[in-house]
Order: C-alpha cells, then structure tokens, then sequence
C-alpha cells in the first residue's frame, strides 16, 4: 500500500475494465480516475507544473491561471493547494456545478466566461480573458495546456508505457481528443514501440479540432472550438466522431452494469464500440482510454430532466432496448487519415 505526502503522488495506473460483457466486443478501458484530482488531467498538471518550477517561471508570489473546461483545473487546484499557490481557473458555462465547488472547495478561484467565441464555443473566450488577465499583472502564470509539449510529455512518460506493459500485444489504442495531450502522448510513444499500433481519435460531433463545420457540444472534456496547437495529424490513423446522444446511452448502459464514468468515457466508447463492430473478426487487442469517472456529471448527464431539456424526452428510449435491436443510434463518422509514411 503506497503511504503519500502530497496528493499528486498518487495515481492508479494499472486498472483496466473489460467491456466485453456489457458491449460484446472485445475492449479494454484504461481507467485514469482514480487519483485525488478524480481524472487524467492529474498527470499534464503535475508535468507543466514541475516544469515551470524547474524553469523558474512559477514563485512563491506567482498566480496560477489556466482555462479548462473543469478536470484540468481541479488538477491544477489540488496541486495548487498542496504547494501553496494561488491558482484561479477560467471555465465556461458547460463545466458541471459539482466541478466547480470542488475547486472552490480546494481554494481556488474560478471565473465563468457566458459569451460565445467566433466558431460557437468558449474556448476563444476563455483565452481572451487569460491573456488579458496575464498582460495586466506580471504575477500571473498561464501553464496554457493548449500548446504546453508538458501536456503531451506527460502521456508519452506515463499512459502510453502502462497500456504497453499490460498489452504487449496492442494493436488498436482509442483515444479521446481535446488538447490533444493525451493522444499526441501516446501516439508518439506507440510509433516508436516493437510493432505496429493503430491511434484512432475520437472526437465529438460539433468539434472542429480535425476540420468539419461547429455545432453545439453540452458535455465538456471532448472536442475544440479550434485546431488544437499541439495536434499532429500524421500520428493519426483514424478519426471517429461521436454525436452526444450516442455519448449519454453508452454513459448509461455501463452504468446500468455497475459502471459510472463521465461523459468523455462514454464518447469514447461509444466511438470505439461502433468502431470494433465494423472490424469484427480480426481478433484485435484494444485499448480505449477513460479520463475520468461519472460523479462529476450526476446534475448533467446523469439527470433526467438536463436530459430531456437539451435532448428531447426520448434521448434514452434507443437505450432501453438489447443492443442487437438498436436501430436508432446514429452511425459514427469515421474519417481515415493518410498512411504513415
């Protein structure tokens, strides 16, 4: 049993979940929500941190500030609590009451952005208000995950090994995308590994992070409002984007096995389910990464009448019924990407 000091020593990074029983096919999810900041995001906040302590950008007088649309600023709250600096966190009206109290709880700062950007979302608004924020006291410190190399460095020291000690024969990794950290993480390590892996990202319908024209996104964690900086698209083999309806029934159906995790997860099982039923057959080994667990969304994606207001009365009615009869969920859209050279 491991005895710690601080809160961002700790992370479970050997559970694994197999969805085999619940989907029928052959999936493994990497659970990454079992640290003290509840989410993956732990590993990227603790990198940039350390980073700018070592570069000496980050003092004892220093102000952290980061836009995030909630997992990340928690991170950024609990490290922030256990160091002793200031940290405020600039979200939008989408990041879940619950995330925000926690962060508050932890003794952060956060500040709502309500004004939409010029592609529908937030993110150009959160940037705007952390750069002006930035330009007005020099005491203020903005890690910018966006473009931070600490937020993909994490994943290639840390996620992509772990998933690689426990399948050593990997063939495909499902990874969701925001910043990009994670799956530029991983991909970049499974291009240098002994065999070849196929890196399938998964986005969010309404997202623009690979192109395709802006729409409305609700649950946070998945998806941009813009290209993310730190994306290479020639580390991707695949993309599958996921409408939020497919998002809410995958979320609910593990649930109803015992298994309560947060919107992002379902997204990317969702893509990863639709995925691996159009390869069937091939006896693939698959990993899907799951950013975090389900108590955050409980006033969200786990509330009926969040549900209902935003997605209409019959969001879980497809849900309702066994898999082999879904007729009503809507086909994924898969986007191949070139050949690695």
């Amino acid at each position: 049993m491991p005895v710690v000091s601080a809160p961002h020593e700790f992370n479970e990074g050997s559970l694994f979940v197999d969805l085999k029983s619940i989907f029928g096919c052959p999936l493994y999810l990497k659970c990454e929500g079992f640290n003290f900041a509840g989410s993956i995001k732990l590993k990227a906040a603790n990198e940039m941190v350390e980073r700018a302590e070592r570069d000496g950008v980050l003092t004892p007088n220093s102000i952290l500030v980061e836009s995030s649309s909630g997992n990340l600023g928690v991170a950024l709250s609990m490290i922030a609590a256990s160091k002793g600096y200031r940290f405020l966190c600039v979200t939008d009206s989408r990041c879940n009451l619950s995330t925000r109290l926690l962060m508050e709880a932890l003794g952060s700062q956060v500040h709502v952005v309500a004004d939409l950007d010029a592609n529908g979302g937030f993110l150009g608004m959160r940037i705007e208000y952390v750069r002006a924020l930035c330009a007005s006291d020099d005491r203020y410190v903005w890690l910018s995950q966006y473009t931070n190399a600490g937020n993909w460095r994490a994943h290639y020291r840390t996620t992509g090994p772990e998933i690689a000690s426990h399948f050593p024969r990997l063939d495909v990794l499902f990874v969701g995308t925001g910043t990009a950290g994670t799956l530029m993480g991983c991909a970049r390590y499974f291009r240098q590994w002994h065999r070849p892996v196929r890196i399938v990202a998964i986005d969010s319908v309404g997202s623009v992070a690979f192109g395709g024209k802006p729409g409305r996104r609700m649950i946070p964690g998945l998806g941009m409002s813009m290209v993310p900086p730190l994306l290479d698209e020639s580390f991707v083999d695949e993309v599958i984007r996921v409408e939020e309806a497919d998002t809410i029934r995958t979320c609910h159906r593990m649930a109803r096995r015992g298994f309560l995790f947060g919107g992002s997860t379902g997204t990317v099982v969702s893509g990863a389910t639709d995925w691996l039923a159009r390869h069937a057959g091939r006896g693939l080994t698959a990993v899907a990464i799951a950013p975090d667990l389900g108590e955050r969304y409980l006033d969200t994606i786990y509330q009926t009448n969040w549900l209902q207001d935003l997605y209409g009365d019959h969001i879980l009615d497809a849900d309702q019924i066994s898999p082999e009869l879904q007729e009503g969920k809507s086909a994924p859209q898969a986007q191949s990407r070139r050949p690695r050279p």
